[in-house]
C-alpha cells in the first residue's frame, strides 16, 4: 500500500486541467483543512475530494443479516477475496473518515464536492466537469446574494410572430 500515491493521481488530474481550462482557480491539498481537500477553491468555500471507487468504497452496500454485516461488490468496486474482513474493515473506516472530514468542513462553513473515479472515465468525463463548474457556479451565486430577475409576462396575442410552416394563400 506504500505504493499507492494519494496526490496527482490521473483521476486528480483530469479534474485539475478541466478545472482550469473552464476558467477555476485553486489550491492544492491545503493542509490546514481538515481531510486535506485534493482541491480548494477558496473564492467559493469549496472543497473537492476526488476518490478512488475502491478506496473509499464507491456504491459499496453493507446489508445486515443475522448481526453480521455482508458487503456487497458494486459494478465499479469490487473487494478482494483474500483476507476480506482486512478489506471490508479498512474501507468502512474510510467511508466513517471521509464522512466525519466532510461534517467537520461543514461546520466551518465549507462546501464538499466529491468525484469518484469512475465518472471521469472518458464517456462521463466532460459530463462530470460541466456538472462541477455548474455546481460551484451556482454555490457562488447562492453564497453571494445574487437575485434573479423575473422576465415580463408576455401574453400569446402580444406575440404577432409567423409560424414557420404558415400556410399561404
Amino acid at each position: 500500500m506504500a505504493a499507492i500515491r494519494s496526490k496527482d493521481t490521473k483521476p486528480e488530474m483530469i479534474v485539475r486541467k478541466g478545472l482550469w481550462r473552464r476558467g477555476f482557480r485553486y489550491r492544492l491539498n491545503h493542509r490546514r483543512l481538515p481531510g486535506h481537500p485534493d482541491l480548494v477553491l477558496r473564492k467559493y468555500r469549496t472543497c473537492i475530494f476526488v476518490n478512488g471507487c475502491f478506496w473509499h468504497g464507491h456504491n459499496i452496500q453493507c446489508i445486515i443479516h443475522n448481526a453480521q454485516c455482508i458487503i456487497e461488490n458494486s459494478a465499479c468496486c469490487k473487494i478482494p477475496t483474500t483476507n476480506r474482513e482486512f478489506w471490508v474493515a479498512k474501507i468502512r473506516r474510510n467511508k466513517e473518515r471521509d464522512k466525519e472530514e466532510q461534517r467537520r468542513l461543514a461546520e466551518m462553513g465549507w462546501h464538499c464536492i466529491t468525484v469518484w473515479e469512475c465518472e471521469l472515465k472518458p464517456s462521463k468525463r466532460e459530463e462530470t466537469l460541466d456538472s462541477i463548474a455548474f455546481t460551484l457556479n451556482h454555490i457562488w451565486l447562492k453564497d453571494h446574494g445574487a437575485k434573479t430577475v423575473p422576465y415580463p409576462k408576455v401574453e400569446e396575442e402580444d406575440m404577432k410572430m409567423p409560424m414557420a410552416a404558415e400556410e399561404t394563400l
